[in-house]
Order: C-alpha cells, then structure tokens, then sequence
C-alpha cells in the first residue's frame, strides 16, 4: 500500500512542479516580450499564450511556434470575417475600399505566415523574423487605411491582435537568436 501512495504522491508532485515551471515560463516570456515592446499587453501575451493547447508543457522554443501558429489562425480568421463584411450590400465606398484592401493584406499575410513558420522550424531567425515584421505591418497598414477619412475600422480589434500576437512572435524569436 505504501508504494502506491508514495507513486501516486510522486506523480501528483511531478505534475504540479511541472504546471508552475510552464506557468512560470509563460509568464516570464510574457513579462520580457512586453518589456521588449511597449505596445504589447502583458495580459494580452499570457492569455494568449495560455490559451493554446500545448503551451502548458512547453518550453521557449515551443512557446514561439506556438504563437506563430497563433498568428496564422488570427489571420485565417480575419481573411475570413473580411469576406462576410464585404457581402454587405450598404458599405460605403470608402469602407469597403478599405476592406478590399485589408483583405489583400490578410490573404498575403497567410503566406506570410506560413513562410515565417517554415523559417523559424529550421532555425532562421532573421528569415521568420522579416515575415513576422510584414505581418506586423500588414496589420498596421489595415487600420491607418481607415483612419484616413476618420472612419471607425470594423477590424480594430482584429488588427490589434495580429500585432501583439507578431510582437509576441517576434520577441521569442530574438529570445533564441
């Protein structure tokens, strides 16, 4: 009976040290990324992190392909809610100029991304980290477009994300380089 309790007491140790170190990680990564980039949220970086199924057993490096792939759901999903946005029959002209726009901007960004993953998988740094910068920007892009004519962007908080989430990206990057 003793072994038992002392396995199950082991195992329970084992998995609790483990979830803190992760956390801890996590929150470490996040605490130097928003310090590396004042527009970056703290919170924004830990929820995001935290939010992704692997990131609790990971370490840095697995911590940056995690928020890559994050950015490349983000932009998948902008692409799409772009489309629905511009199936609307009563946008103002210069509204939906802005969204074709954006959406050409997102539709590249999926290569992009995907161009960034490849580049941090085999370790060039400096390759991932010009297609995170043009996804960055990408986004930037987005939204000044609607700022032109002071016009409130459908995308703002969408636009915000991919940027912190590239920021994030970008700064675990420079963390292995």
């Amino acid at each position: 009976m003793r072994p038992i309790f002392f396995s199950f007491f082991f195992l329970l140790f084992f998995l609790t040290f483990h979830t803190i170190t992760t956390q801890d990680l996590i929150n470490a990564t996040c605490k130097k990324c928003a310090q590396n980039d004042p527009n970056l949220s703290y919170n924004f970086c830990v929820n995001s992190l935290q939010a992704a199924p692997n990131s609790h057993r990971a370490n840095l490096r697995k911590l940056g392909t995690i928020s890559i792939k994050l950015i490349e759901n983000n932009v998948t999903d902008t692409t799409s809610f772009i489309n629905v946005l511009m199936r609307n029959k009563k946008l103002d002209p210069f509204e939906r100029a802005c969204l074709n726009d954006c959406l050409e901007l997102y539709s590249d960004a999926i290569t992009t991304v995907k161009k960034a993953i490849k580049g941090y998988q085999s370790k060039q740094y400096d390759d991932a980290n010009i297609e995170l910068s043009s996804v960055m920007d990408a986004s930037t892009t987005c939204e000044d477009g609607f700022k032109e004519e002071y016009v409130v962007s459908p995308l703002a908080k969408r636009n915000s994300a991919t940027f912190q989430l590239s920021a994030i990206a970008l700064s675990i990057t420079n963390m292995l380089r």
